[in-house]
C-alpha cells in the first residue's frame, strides 16, 4: 500500500507548477528567477525519486476517476518536469536583465502546469480544459516583447488557429460522450478496444470525431497551410521557443497516441494524415534547406518533424511516434538553447578551414561531386543494410519507415564516400549495419510503454505504405537535385519557390486578417513612423 501512495506523489507537480506561477506573478522581480529554479529543481527530484515506484506499479490504480496513470503518461510528465526544469534553470541567466520577469516566470509555470494536466487527466473535460489553457498561457508568453509586430501577428495568428484546434477537439469529445456516454477516457478507450475486436464498424459519430481528433493534431503540430505562426514565433525569448518547439507542439502526437482505438479505426482520419502530414513533411524539409537564420530553419524542421510523426502514427508505426516525440523535444530543446553559439561555431568552422587551407598546397580538400555511380553503390549497400536488418526483425509492419532510413544512410555514406579521408567500405557496411540496429532496438523498447492495443495496423507494401515510399523517394531526388544540380531552369524555379515558401503562408495571414485585423500596439506604430521619416529619400 505505500508503494502505491509513493507513486501517487508525482501527480502533485501539475498543481505545484500552478500555484507556484500564481506566487511567482506576485512576487518581487529580484529573487522571482531563484525562486523558480529551486521549485523546478524540487520537482525534478521528486518525479526523479518517485518514477521507478511509479511506473511499474500504474496498474494499481490506473483506472481512477480524474487521474490516468499508466506507463505512457508517466514518461510524458516525465518529459515536462525535465523541460521544465532546464528551461527554468536556462531562464535564470538568459532573461536577467529583463523587465516584467514576475510576468515571464508566471505564464511559463502556468504553460508548464496545463500540460502536465493535460497529459495526466483522465477526464474529457479536464483534458480540454488543460489544452484550452496551454494555448492561452502561450499567448501571453509569445506576445512577452509586445513592441515587435512579427510576434504580435504570430500570436494573432496562433490565436485564432488554436480556437479552431479547440472547436474540433470540443465537438469530437462531445460526439464521444453521445457514443459512449461516458466522460472517462479509459471507458471510452476500452469500449472502441472491445468493439474493435468484436469486428464491430464504427458509427458516424465515431468517424466523425476521429476526423476531428486528426484535425486537431494537424493544427497543433502546425501542419500546412497552418504553419506560418510557427515560423514567426522566433520573435519571442529562445526560451519560449524551445518550450513552444520542445514539449507543446508534441502534444498533437500524444493526442492521437492517447485516442489511438478510435483514429486507427477510420479509414478517413488515417488518409487526411496521410496526405496533409506526408506533403507537409516533403514541403517543410525541402524549404528548410532555404533557410539562413537559425532559428528560422529550426522552425521548418520541427513543421517537417511533427509531419513525420503524423505519418509514423498513419502508417501504425505507434513505438516509433513516441520514440520521434522524445528525441525531437529532448533534440529541439538544445538545439534552440544552443542556438546562441551558431555564429561562435560558423567562427570556429571558418578559422579551421582557412588554416588548414594554408598548411596544405594542393586543394585536396575541396568537395567532391558525387557522380552516379557513387550514388547508385550507396543506394544499393544502404539498402541491402536494411533488408539483412530487416529480416532478422520481421517485415509485419510499414516498409516505408526502413526505405527512409534506407535513403538517409545512403546520403551518409555518399558523404564518407566523398569525404577527403574516405572509410573502406567494410567500415562503411559496419557502421550502417550498427546504426540501422540501434534504430530498431529504440523502436522495439518503445513497445513497453504504450498500451496492449497499439499494435500495427498498415501492412508492408499497402497503398498507404507505397505513399509515403514514394513521398520519401521524391524527397531524396529533390534534395539532390537542388545540392548539385540548382544551376538547371527548372530547379532555380522551384529553389525560388521553396524560398517562398511556396507561398502558402501568405494567403492564409490575409484570410486570418480579414476576418479578425491585428492592431499593432502604438509604440510599434511610432517607432515605424520614426523609421520611415528616418530614411532617405529615393528623389532626386
Amino acid at each position: 500500500m505505500s508503494l502505491v501512495v509513493l507513486s501517487f506523489l508525482p501527480i502533485f507537480i501539475p498543481f505545484t507548477l500552478f500555484f507556484g506561477g500564481w506566487y511567482l506573478g506576485r512576487e518581487k522581480t529580484k529573487y522571482v528567477a531563484q525562486k523558480a529554479s529551486r521549485l523546478s529543481f524540487i520537482l525534478l527530484i521528486i518525479f526523479l525519486a518517485t518514477f521507478p515506484v511509479s511506473y511499474f506499479f500504474t496498474d494499481a490504480w490506473q483506472s481512477s476517476i480524474l487521474i490516468r496513470h499508466t506507463a505512457l503518461n508517466q514518461i510524458m510528465l516525465g518529459l515536462v518536469t525535465v523541460m521544465g526544469w532546464v528551461l527554468i534553470s536556462f531562464s535564470r541567466n538568459y532573461m536577467a536583465g529583463q523587465a516584467n520577469l514576475n510576468r515571464y516566470y508566471r505564464w511559463l509555470m502556468f504553460t508548464l502546469a496545463s500540460v502536465a494536466i493535460t497529459v495526466t487527466t483522465n477526464h474529457l473535460v479536464i483534458f480540454w480544459l488543460g489544452w484550452l489553457g496551454i494555448s492561452l498561457s502561450l499567448n501571453n508568453l509569445l506576445t512577452f516583447y509586445a513592441d515587435r509586430p512579427r510576434a504580435i501577428l504570430a500570436a494573432h495568428k496562433k490565436f485564432m488557429l488554436a480556437r479552431v484546434a479547440e472547436l474540433s477537439l470540443f465537438a469530437a469529445f462531445a460526439l464521444l460522450y453521445q457514443q459512449y456516454d461516458s466522460l472517462y477516457i479509459n471507458t471510452i478507450i476500452d469500449t472502441a478496444v472491445a468493439q474493435s475486436s468484436a469486428g464491430l464498424a464504427l458509427h458516424w459519430q465515431e468517424q466523425v470525431a476521429a476526423c476531428l481528433i486528426a484535425l486537431a493534431a494537424l493544427i497543433k503540430c502546425a501542419q500546412l497551410p497552418f504553419h506560418g505562426w510557427l515560423i514567426q514565433v522566433v520573435e519571442s525569448p529562445t526560451t519560449v521557443s524551445a518550450l513552444l518547439h520542445a514539449g507543446v507542439i508534441n502534444l498533437g502526437g500524444y493526442l492521437l497516441l492517447l485516442f489511438t482505438p478510435v483514429v486507427a479505426q477510420s479509414s478517413v482520419a488515417i488518409w487526411l494524415l496521410l496526405v496533409v502530414a506526408g506533403l507537409s513533411t516533403l514541403a517543410s524539409a525541402l524549404i528548410m534547406t532555404t533557410r539562413i537564420s537559425v532559428k528560422v530553419r529550426l522552425a521548418w524542421s520541427t513543421c517537417a518533424q511533427m509531419g513525420l510523426m503524423l505519418l509514423e502514427f498513419a502508417l501504425g508505426l505507434y513505438e516509433l511516434v513516441l520514440l520521434h516525440l522524445l528525441a525531437h523535444s529532448f533534440y529541439k530543446a538544445y538545439s534552440f538553447l544552443n542556438s546562441g553559439n551558431a555564429v561562435n561555431d560558423a567562427i570556429r568552422l571558418r578559422l579551421s578551414s582557412a588554416a588548414k587551407n594554408n598548411t596544405q598546397s594542393s586543394p585536396t580538400n575541396k568537395a567532391v561531386v558525387p557522380n552516379a555511380q557513387t550514388w547508385l553503390l550507396a543506394l544499393g549497400l544502404s539498402t541491402a543494410i536494411v533488408v539483412i536488418v530487416r529480416i532478422l526483425f520481421g517485415f509485419d509492419s510499414a516498409f516505408s519507415t526502413w526505405w527512409l532510413f534506407a535513403l538517409a544512410l545512403t546520403v551518409l555514406i555518399v558523404q564518407w564516400r566523398t569525404c577527403e579521408h574516405s572509410p573502406s567500405v567494410v567500415y562503411t557496411f559496419a557502421m550502417g549495419v550498427f546504426l540501422c540496429v540501434i534504430y530498431a532496438a529504440l523502436k522495439y523498447a518503445t513497445h513497453y510503454a504504450l498500451p496492449t492495443y497499439s499494435t500495427h495496423t498498415v501492412q508492408a507494401f499497402s497503398l498507404a505504405d507505397i505513399w509515403a515510399m514514394v513521398l520519401f523517394s521524391l524527397l531524396f531526388l529533390l534534395s539532390a537535385l537542388l545540392h548539385y544540380q540548382v544551376r538547371w531552369r527548372a530547379v532555380r524555379r522551384l529553389s525560388i519557390a521553396l524560398f517562398a515558401g511556396l507561398y502558402l503562408d501568405e494567403w492564409l495571414t490575409r484570410l486570418v486578417l480579414k476576418f479578425w485585423p491585428v492592431t499593432l500596439p502604438a509604440r510599434t506604430k511610432q517607432q515605424h513612423h520614426e523609421t520611415t521619416n528616418n530614411q532617405p529619400s529615393l528623389k532626386p
